[in-house]
């Protein structure tokens, strides 16, 4: 049975009902305050898994770089998929040599339109931190005019208590299993959706029964996400609307995080399969789906 956080069934879903997003002059002049937010700079991309060049160039004063696939994930067999997610305890160690301290307010951000930085934020947000994005990420705080540091930082070490994980997730059984018990959403490219293109993954196509709606779908062109009425009006034109059970899945369990902060934002919950693509062309008998429909052309793994 999928497990609901008890986050489900709060509107914007985070601490005392506050966006998970913040823009960048708000987070400029929190900066300013007595009690500062933690930074966190989580920049990652498929095509360029280490972000720590860029992150040393130029990074929001005080951001703490991440490492997403050693931080944000764990080592795992392949048939986990390619991102497990990590462990609670190592998770914790990694948030205390950030920095982070109880109660702290934390904020994170990337350059590539928030998709990594969901990842931290589905993560420690599971654990009970209160943690929002950068609405638009580097690129919003660049075209605010806000300064810049450079170099590393490295704060003295936290001593965070992250809470037990408690957060909306779906196993690869639950995922077979959604388009029959509420909604299965493909989060990625339709060209992926479709099986037109291969990936890094051993086959082409989508988890019979998935619908698409791609996270960019979400984004606008200054890389902010779209206001909450309008994803709102997009998920419902796809027959989703707030009581839907719904399960998000990409490639890696990256992707699906972003998704699910988007539908965060429009007050609507839903379940991240982690395992995702990488873990389901991984298990050998899961069928697969090719074509611009749910379930056009099945295969077997």
């Amino acid at each position: 049975m999928l497990r609901r956080s008890a986050t489900d069934s709060a509107l914007l879903g985070d601490h005392e009902g506050m966006s998970p997003l913040v823009d960048a002059d708000r987070l400029a002049a929190e900066l300013e305050s007595a009690s500062p937010p933690r930074l966190l700079d989580v920049r990652w991309r498929l095509n360029e898994p280490e972000g720590r060049p860029a992150y040393l160039d130029g990074h929001l004063p005080g951001a703490v770089y991440v490492d997403l696939e050693r931080e944000l994930a764990r080592p795992g067999r392949p048939e986990e998929g390619r991102f497990p997610l990590p462990d609670p305890p190592d998770l914790e160690a990694a948030a205390r040599r950030w920095g982070l301290r109880r109660r702290d307010r934390v904020v994170v951000y990337d350059d590539n339109d928030g998709v990594a930085a969901a990842r931290a934020w589905w993560l420690l947000r599971g654990h009970g931190v209160d943690v929002r994005v950068l609405d638009g990420g580097f690129r919003a705080w660049l075209h605010a005019g806000h300064p810049l540091a450079r170099g590393d930082h490295a704060p003295p070490a936290g001593d965070v208590v992250l809470g037990a994980w408690d957060a909306a997730v779906a196993t690869i059984d639950e995922a077979a299993v959604a388009p029959r018990t509420g909604v299965l959403v493909d989060v990625r490219a339709p060209q992926h959706y479709r099986g037109q293109v291969g990936g890094l993954d051993p086959g082409a196509g989508h988890i019979p029964g998935a619908i698409n709606i791609p996270t960019v779908s979400h984004i606008g062109p200054d890389g902010r996400l779209h206001e909450p009425g309008r994803i709102r009006a997009a998920l419902a034109a796809r027959g989703i609307v707030a009581g839907s059970r719904i399960v998000l899945y990409c490639n890696n369990g990256i992707a699906s995080a972003h998704s699910a902060l988007a539908l965060t934002v429009a007050g609507i919950p839903a379940h991240v399969y982690p395992g995702s693509w990488s873990q389901w062309t991984r298990s050998p008998g899961r069928p697969i789906a090719t074509g611009a429909t749910p379930a056009e052309v099945v295969s077997a793994v």
